[in-house]
């Protein structure tokens, strides 16, 4: 029975066609802060931040360095920050002054986390960010994209459901009113780039894939970059992306390239 209701999701999601038109602004590059970028989801994030023309300047904040940090910074791509109070920005101010966009991937595990730790970091954390953030921030418009989680709700019998709520909804709050846009990723299972994969990873992802319920991190990374630079005036009233819309959003970042890069090759 189970693997009837598997095989029939798998295959109506196959036949679900679903792409987003295509972005109907003009993108302009973007100067960004990943936060997070050592782990599994942050380093997808910034492997699709190195690859894509949308991202002129990055600037890593963290508290130890990788190797796509540090194949980032050889690019020149990559100015990294080793930063290590997550609620005190202060010494980190002038390096927030003029960025457009932050890709929020900062979080840890709840297993053998007391719920006022875990709270800290995943509330607390942020919500100072931001508003330290929006206090020094010369652009117009600025945008903070947050991953929390799939299967959340405030009256959920996990802890770290619970606090994921309460994220989101501080960040949405803090940007009432403001200049800036917030928007929360909802993945269910985040598959890691495929040099930091093991094997138990990559059969996850591709059980779960088929029907919707996994994503690879450089996805979501690719995601944040085509909703920052080219549709976040279509996306308002506190969105909640799960994991099919930020498939969607990736592809429409696939196929955006795509189009550009054709473009110039045909071009006289």
């Amino acid at each position: 029975m189970l693997a009837m209701l598997y095989t029939g999701a798998a295959v109506m999601l196959a036949l679900q066609d679903d792409r987003l038109e295509p972005a109907s602004k003009p993108v302009s590059a973007r100067k960004i802060a990943i936060f997070g970028a050592s782990g599994t989801a942050g380093d997808g994030i910034l492997k699709a931040a190195l690859a894509s023309p949308d991202v002129r300047d990055i600037r890593v904040i963290t508290r130890r360095t990788t190797p796509r940090i540090e194949q980032g910074v050889a690019s020149g791509k990559v100015r990294v920050t080793l930063h290590t109070d997550y609620l005190d920005y202060s010494a980190i101010e002038a390096q927030l002054i003029d960025i457009d966009s932050v890709f929020w991937a900062i979080g840890l595990s709840s297993l053998g986390v007391d719920e006022k730790t875990y709270g800290t970091i995943h509330v607390d954390y942020p919500a100072r960010f931001v508003a330290r953030w929006l206090a020094v921030s010369d652009k117009p418009a600025i945008s903070f994209h947050y991953i929390s989680s799939s299967d959340i709700s405030d009256d959920s019998s996990a802890m770290w459901a619970r606090e994921k709520v309460r994220a989101e909804r501080t960040l949405f709050q803090l940007a009432k009113g403001t200049k800036l846009q917030v928007v929360a990723y909802r993945p269910d299972y985040i598959g890691p780039t495929d040099e930091e994969a093991h094997l138990g990873q990559i059969l996850l992802y591709w059980f779960f894939a088929p029907i919707g319920a996994a994503v690879k991190a450089e996805k979501i990374g690719k995601a944040m970059i085509e909703v920052t630079a080219a549709r976040l005036g279509e996306i308002t009233n506190e969105p909640r992306l799960g994991t099919r819309t930020i498939i969607r959003y990736a592809d429409a970042y696939d196929r955006r390239q795509a189009i550009s890069a054709t473009a110039v090759r045909t071009a006289p």
